[in-house]
């Protein structure tokens, strides 16, 4: 049992104020802040606090007992590494437009890039590991993201609504053809136009925009002010014109989303939780100066429409626990709300699964304890990281705040 200090990542799109809120440390920040990392990724392990002899972070504690610290159904199934990544998410500004591929489509394409020689650091290079990448977020805060191919018939309707000329041969291209193969066709034309096309036919779109926002409607008003966002920061990138075709997703606090392979999305604005399979794989499709590789973002690309609750996982309660159900082998996710007071909610929890498990804190302080181990007391922004060799544990808030912490574990996994 160990406590745990997130490393913070400070990509441009980050906040000045939610995660150094969060930490308490000064806000604003001196740099974006855009994710807090509480994992063994080894581009930022997270930290083991009061490390004397020991190992100084995490990724050093599992190599240096991969059987005791994830547990031997672990490595036999995952390999000697944690299988998930955990993070705390605070996007101010959209971030790119971006899709993972399959297990199968990250092995055989781990392998091509390799069998070419190219550096594992090379800008153009897509598979950095032979691993898929699933995905889950939940909001924290009210969280906004582009998330999976609408329904191309409503697609026609705002393509319809928004009146611009310049846009009529891709919407004749979905009309006639209304499901996957007219998304492909038009995705694919519009991610193959040439710049001085793109740099005219944009701001058209938002001018269109701008008139039907300007008229009052209530119809797609998420979706065209979303467009115009992401025209005034990207103003001849595709990926704007690609917005058109997702869905516009608002997530309310406690609320999750899960991208499996192939989900083409960008997260927009808010705080959340985000636990993923620990992979680098990443697709681009736009809203991005990096490297984007067309013909494989097509082939990794899932064109069916899914609507607003496919995208949405189930979740169930068992007591102070609320489970995320995804499809996932690496990771499960739960929330979990205790109260020192009793009043609102139960004020502990015993934890007795088997597995690597981390606990990361949103509220509240906790304090967890176990047989032989004694006590930590964590804090928001702190996490406890439970081994596999750990004793079964109990949780209880400390104060009468209620203690709000996220629990990531490897599912089906027994002692």
């Amino acid at each position: 049992m160990k406590l745990l200090a997130g490393v913070v990542r400070p990509y441009a799109w980050g906040s000045r104020t939610a995660l150094a809120e969060l930490r308490g440390t000064p806000s604003p920040s001196a740099h974006p802040e855009a994710e807090l990392w509480f994992g063994a990724h080894p581009a930022s392990p997270a930290q083991i606090v009061g490390a004397l002899d020991g190992p100084s972070d995490l990724l050093s504690a599992i190599d240096a007992d991969p059987d005791g610290e994830l547990g031997t159904a672990t490595t036999e199934a995952f390999g000697p590494r944690l299988p998930y990544l955990l993070k705390i998410l605070a996007a101010q500004e959209p971030l790119s437009l971006q899709a993972h591929p399959s297990l199968e489509q990250a092995i055989s394409g781990f392998e091509r890039e390799n069998a070419a020689g190219l550096a594992m650091d090379a800008a153009d290079r897509n598979y950095r590991d032979p691993s898929h990448k699933p995905e889950l977020v939940v909001a924290v805060t009210e969280f906004d993201a582009l998330a999976g191919f609408r329904d191309p018939r409503q697609t026609v309707e705002l393509l319809t609504l928004l009146a611009v000329p310049a846009l009529d041969p891709y919407l004749g291209m979905l009309a006639e053809q209304p499901d996957e193969t007219g998304l492909r066709a038009v995705f694919t034309t519009w991610l193959t136009l040439p710049e001085s096309v793109i740099g005219a036919l944009v701001p058209d779109v938002l001018e269109g925009a701008v008139r039907v926002l300007g008229d009052g409607g209530d119809r797609f008003v998420l979706e065209l002010r979303s467009l115009l966002e992401l025209g005034e920061a990207y103003p001849s990138d595709p990926g704007v014109l690609a917005s058109l075709l997702l869905n516009r997703v608002r997530l309310q606090p406690g609320e999750a989303m899960y991208l499996s392979a192939g989900n083409l999305h960008a997260y927009l604005h808010g705080m959340a939780v985000e636990l993923m399979a620990n992979s680098d794989n990443v697709l681009r499709g736009g809203l991005t100066p990096k490297h984007i590789d067309v013909p494989e973002l097509l082939r990794v690309l899932d064109f069916h429409p899914v609507t607003l609750p496919e995208l949405m996982p189930q979740m169930h309660s068992l007591g102070a626990e609320r489970i995320y159900v995804t499809p996932a082998a690496e990771f499960r996710l739960s929330r979990v709300e205790l109260d020192a007071t009793g009043l609102h909610a139960a004020q502990s929890i015993s934890f007795d699964m088997a597995g690597p498990q981390v606990l990361a804190v949103l509220s509240g302080r906790i304090a967890v304890e176990g047989a032989e181990v004694g006590a930590l007391k964590a804090s928001p922004g702190d996490a406890v990281w439970l081994a596999d060799s750990d004793p079964d544990v109990t949780v209880r808030a400390m104060s009468s705040e209620p203690a709000v912490f996220f629990r990531a574990i490897v599912p089906d996994i027994q002692r």
